[in-house]
């Protein structure tokens, strides 16, 4: 092994433990704010810190694109999440001309909460935490978002995403007229 390929498989273990003590974090200030604050101010708390910084990065990494690009951001979002060529995030990905949409197959922060023990209730609010980042993030471009979190029952990956031209959507709503 070359000192390069010693060097980037070294990287790559880090950037997944980083990835997995983001999850250690949300799950231990879940835990913090369950107990003070009860289940349901917790979670709305998390998911508005959380919306917050996915807001704060589409507009850095998003600015230049608009509400009729939905294919192109979720391409630049695939490049940008799924770093160590896919590994991280690695995606099933349905294109068209106006809509994108991707199954994440492998998710570290899930695999950091199952590895924890973390039970299926609390592992579904975890993911609809976390989840928040995308709705923030896609959101705040002005394309259509959907996003489906990890639910028991839902299989192995972990979410479900599409995003979707705002004048598809517009369209789609006037001929239902």
């Amino acid at each position: 092994m070359t000192d390069a390929e010693a060097r980037a498989e070294k990287l790559s273990r880090e950037l997944d433990s980083a990835f997995r003590n983001r999850a250690d974090l949300y799950r231990l200030f879940l835990d913090e704010l369950t107990g003070e604050l009860g289940a349901e101010q917790a979670e709305a708390i998390m998911i508005r810190a959380i919306e917050q910084r996915g807001k704060e990065v589409a507009a850095a990494a998003f600015a230049s694109f608009g509400s009729n690009d939905a294919r192109a951001i979720g391409e630049a979002f695939l490049l940008a999440v799924s770093p160590d060529g896919g590994l991280m995030y690695p995606t099933d990905v349905e294109r068209s001309d106006n809509r994108i949409a991707f199954k994440v197959k492998r998710c570290p922060l899930k695999d950091a909460w199952v590895e924890a023990g973390v039970g299926d209730e609390k592992l579904a609010t975890l993911c609809r935490i976390a989840g928040a980042f995308d709705r923030g993030l896609f959101e705040a471009t002005g394309v259509g978002f959907d996003n489906v979190t990890w639910t028991p029952g839902h299989g192995s990956g972990c979410c479900h995403i599409a995003l979707t031209n705002r004048a598809s959507m517009d369209e789609g709503r006037a001929s239902s007229n």
